[in-house]
């Protein structure tokens, strides 16, 4: 049978093939949402961000792009978080320069490493030290902001009508060249508008644009939409929040100056990452620099996005996709689940590298986060008795696709415990067992082995468990809100991937399970644990 049309109809086929798999391979990073968490999904797929941000000096030349991103690929990281300031791409007013960028993204690419750049704008940490020279040295066009004293600060005023125009112009010449240079490679995952913002001074800017903005009544439609978001806000704006009153002062008391902050910075930010989308839309968020007990408006930047008054930015910043804490308190734990309340994807791009193994798996499992990133990854200067980062990373490369899936079952649980904790003992349920964990001690003198121990429990079928971790002694028990069965250990393996396949390491048993009673972690190092339980009705 012949078909004269085959041959055309064949080439048509091919040709839709082609564009199917062009349109596949360039669709952006983007972040999905689906049963309460978020992933990052890029080149169709999620993805693990098993990251670490640079020191804040560290990407500055082309030279430190081969010395350093090398380094980080060999401490099995995948992500690099890096710094690029507005000084650097355009150090003369319209002429812009991104050779240096552009061999670190040729260096990612061959070291098969993904980047997160963090725009150093008008703001890095509250200061504007990041902006050029031609910026910072003409306060009569870029305004300062004004302390309470009446003198100037090393901040950009977030008044200066030239100073948003001049961020959003260069981030915006920014991410079209990311466009350019990008394509289908997808290098860069995600970008950082700006850095920590918020005044740092007493509770707010007082230059004179600043003291007529907050002499004047709150903006109609922000009270509008805060109190149609009044049942979601945060107890602290909740708290302070009097939709009858006209002035900042009248609407949110003792909280005005803050929240008087929180919506200029939020609005330039919006403006700038509203030109930088319209180049090139990745995904974009700010990151916040947290309160510490005690500490009032202003000692830390004040009107930063922070859960307080984030509903705030909400509103007045809908270009930002979502927002992430910088985590270096020891109430880890709290303040991302004070970030999930408040809608967002969990996303760590700094923490402490103290610690840092027992926060990520922490994020990764109980918090189903879809990245974590210790600060100052490029100087690891990590205490010899912790696990090290390049250990948990290279456990995580092996388990990625396995925590991924189970992230989007809800089959994954994990804690972090600490010598410091309120409680010594923490558990977590799942898929009928109830994962009892207390710190690694020591037999028969029971003296602590460690102050600090973590793990992240994967369900993989009924009645079997990934148990990766460090630091603790686990018992099994049956979950009463299942059944009224006890519970008992199968087995125990200690494994390893090799040659992309499960292997077993050793069989534990005897003293290394407390004679079938309790997984009894290694006190400093990592291990994946495979758990078999089973359970049986009482007699």
């Amino acid at each position: 049978m012949s078909c004269h049309g085959c041959p055309r109809i064949s080439l048509l086929f091919g040709a839709a093939l082609v564009a199917i798999a062009i349109a596949h391979a360039t669709d952006l990073p983007t972040i999905r949402y689906k049963s309460g968490f978020g992933q990052l999904i890029a080149d169709g797929k999620p993805f693990l961000i098993l990251g670490g941000e640079l020191g804040n000096s560290s990407s500055g030349t082309a030279a430190q792009a081969d010395s350093i991103l090398p380094k980080l690929a060999g401490m099995h990281l995948n992500t690099v978080l890096m710094p690029v300031a507005w000084e650097q791409i355009e150090p003369q007013e319209g002429r812009f320069d991104f050779s240096i960028l552009d061999h670190w993204i040729d260096v990612a690419r061959r070291r098969q490493l993904h980047l997160v750049l963090l725009w150093f704008g008008s703001w890095k940490n509250a200061f504007s030290n990041y902006a050029p020279e031609w910026v910072k040295s003409d306060a009569k066009r870029f305004p300062r902001a004004v302390a309470a004293n009446g003198l100037p600060l090393e901040i950009l005023s977030t008044f200066g009508e030239q100073t948003v125009r001049s961020d959003a112009r260069a981030f915006s010449t920014l991410m079209g060249h990311l466009r350019e240079i990008e394509q289908s490679q997808q290098t860069v995952l995600m970008i950082q508008v700006e850095n920590e913002i918020g005044y740092l001074g007493y509770g707010r800017d007082r230059s004179d644009a600043a003291n007529r903005a907050f002499e004047g009544n709150v903006p109609a439609d922000l009270k509008r939409k805060l109190e149609a978001r009044r049942l979601e806000m945060s107890a602290e704006l909740a708290h302070h929040f009097n939709p009858a009153g006209k002035t900042w002062r009248e609407v949110f008391g003792e909280a005005a100056d803050e929240v008087f902050m929180s919506f200029q910075y939020a609005g330039f930010v919006n403006k700038v990452t509203e030109a930088g989308k319209r180049a090139y839309p990745l995904p974009m968020y700010l990151n916040a620099q947290l309160p510490s007990p005690f500490e009032r408006a202003g000692e830390y930047p004040s009107g930063g996005p922070h859960p307080y008054y984030q509903d705030v930015y909400r509103i007045a910043a809908p270009a930002i996709d979502f927002y992430s804490p910088d985590i270096y308190w020891p109430n880890f734990e709290y303040w991302v689940q004070r970030y999930q309340a408040a809608g967002n994807p969990v996303f760590v791009p700094e923490a402490r590298l103290d610690g840092s193994v027992y926060n990520a798996l922490y994020t990764y499992g109980e918090a189903r986060g879809f990245g974590f990133s210790p600060f100052g990854i490029d100087s690891p200067a990590q205490p010899q008795s912790q696990p090290a980062v390049s250990d948990l990373y290279s456990v995580l490369t092996q388990l990625s696709g396995e925590i991924l899936d189970a992230q989007s079952a809800n089959r994954i649980r994990g804690l972090a415990l600490h010598v410091s904790s309120p409680r010594p003992t923490q558990t977590v349920a799942l898929g009928g067992y109830l994962f009892q964990a207390t710190l690694s001690r020591s037999w028969p003198a029971r003296t602590l082995l460690t102050d600090d121990g973590a793990m992240m429990v994967l369900e993989t079928k009924p009645d079997e468990f990934y148990v990766i971790g460090s630091g603790l002694t686990v018992d099994f028990l049956r979950d009463p809100d299942v059944d009224d069965h006890l519970a008992g250990i199968a087995s125990i393996e200690q494994i390893s991937k090799r040659d992309g396949e499960w292997a077993t390491d050793r069989w534990l048993n005897g003293d290394q399970t407390n004679q079938g009673r309790q997984l009894l972690m290694s006190a400093h190092d990592l291990h994946v644990y495979r758990v078999k339980l089973y359970h049986y009705p009482r007699q």
